[in-house]
């Protein structure tokens, strides 16, 4: 097995392969941002592939495998660099609620790698409807009656972030600051208070010329640096349901968009190329064209890759003044 298909345009090209078989044949230092999700080990079923890092017997062979990934990773990011890791604690026993620490793991795999640590973001997530979703008894109003030594609070996903060693030569710049806000509650009570509500600043601000003064930049930014994003929208995802399969875990869930466009505008500058080596249904690709870059995604699974398809026609760019570059040239694929 290499590539099964694959679609090259002018602006992302997506692969159906395992990714261990596509990234080696990417150039060295070529990535400028590489956003994803690692199919957790013993948290989702993906599909029944034995390539799926899903799939492993234990943590530890999913680490070994894991860390073949990010050398692969290390080795295509330009230095000074950031690449971002959606995770979470894994839940290994459901009765005692007993937690694996994988964030640990992760970092631990990334220093040791040629990336540095530099930050955590917590999202927030709304307990009942995680109670909803997981049936998770920690979460139960009755536990707090019988026994709350057995009540826990949400496990809230993570955005781990690193860079490559080295230093980075094209710096990530906003010139008039940050414009789009991603996210439910871009404006809190002191806020409006003080500016007025987020639709007043847009009109006053959208094509504000100074840094500055510009009031509108300085209030994303406040929310975007909170270590807490507590305002994502967990139901701003691209459409997946119609790609499930019997195999899947049936909690299966896409990252949000809120959090792709986020680290997309943060973390890359327009025409840049975004790497996403498990695409799932396209997201991060999605969010990468839409906000005027390249982006580059690889998924094994073949529902969700064909369901990628669907959702891709649909990414059109928020400037018409973005620039087409051509990606590096079509890789070798054998036709199904």
């Amino acid at each position: 097995m290499s590539v099964i298909n694959q679609i090259i345009t002018d602006n992302y090209s997506i692969y159906h392969s395992d990714c261990m078989y596509v990234l080696p044949q990417i150039p060295d230092k070529s990535i400028d941002l590489s956003i994803y999700s690692p199919p957790f080990a013993g948290l989702y079923q993906y599909s029944s592939s034995e390539n799926d890092f899903s799939n492993c017997e234990s943590k530890e062979q999913f680490l070994n495998q894991y860390e073949y990934l990010i050398k692969e990773i290390a080795r295509l990011t330009k230095p000074g660099r950031i690449t971002a890791v959606h995770c979470q604690d894994i839940l290994t026993n459901t009765t005692t609620h007993t937690l694996w620490d994988l964030p640990h793991e992760i970092i631990r795999l990334h220093e040791a790698n040629g990336f540095h640590y530099k930050n955590r973001i917590t999202i927030w997530k709304e307990p009942l409807e995680v109670r909803n979703r997981t049936m998770a008894k920690s979460l139960m109003h009755k536990m707090v009656v019988e026994d709350s030594s057995k009540c826990f609070t949400a496990i809230p996903d993570y955005i781990l972030i690193f860079t490559k060693a080295g230093e980075n030569k094209i710096p990530v710049t906003h010139e008039t600051g940050l414009k789009w806000y991603a996210g439910d509650t871009p404006m809190l009570a002191p806020m409006i208070k003080k500016y007025g509500t987020f639709e007043d600043m847009v009109k006053k601000y959208r094509n504000w010329k100074d840094h500055k003064t510009n009031k509108l930049a300085h209030v994303i930014w406040q929310r975007y640096a909170s270590s807490v994003w507590d305002d994502i929208r967990s139901n701003n995802v691209l459409p997946y349901k119609e790609s499930r399969e019997e195999d899947d875990e049936k909690h299966v869930h896409p990252l949000q968009l809120d959090v792709i466009e986020r680290l997309v505008e943060l973390y890359s500058n327009p025409n840049e190329v975004i790497l996403t080596p498990f695409m799932g249904v396209g997201s991060e690709v999605y969010g990468s064209v839409i906000n005027g870059r390249k982006a580059i995604g690889i998924e094994l699974k073949e529902s969700y890759y064909k369901q990628a398809i669907m959702n891709l026609k649909d990414a059109k760019l928020r400037s018409d003044n973005v620039d087409n570059i051509q990606l590096f040239d079509n890789i070798e694929s054998e036709a199904i």
